[in-house]
């Protein structure tokens, strides 16, 4: 028992510091990376000169009279 709560205890620590999270961006509904997905737009510059990818669902829809 004592050894199935230490490998919780570690692996719950672990999961607190593995590298990964990724910094947000554009309302919180982008995330900041060195190259964005397919389908994802860049709109801005993270503060750590990164893009700023944006989902399809979250992107900015264009007004029919600024074509």
């Amino acid at each position: 028992m004592r050894l199935l709560l230490l490998t919780l205890a570690v692996l719950l620590l672990l999961s607190q510091f593995t590298p990964g999270h990724t910094q947000k961006c554009w309302n919180l509904h982008g995330k900041c990376r060195h190259q964005c997905f397919k389908k994802e737009k860049i709109y801005v510059y993270c503060t750590n000169n990164k893009f700023c990818c944006v989902k399809p669902k979250y992107q900015p829809k264009r007004k029919p009279w600024l074509y």
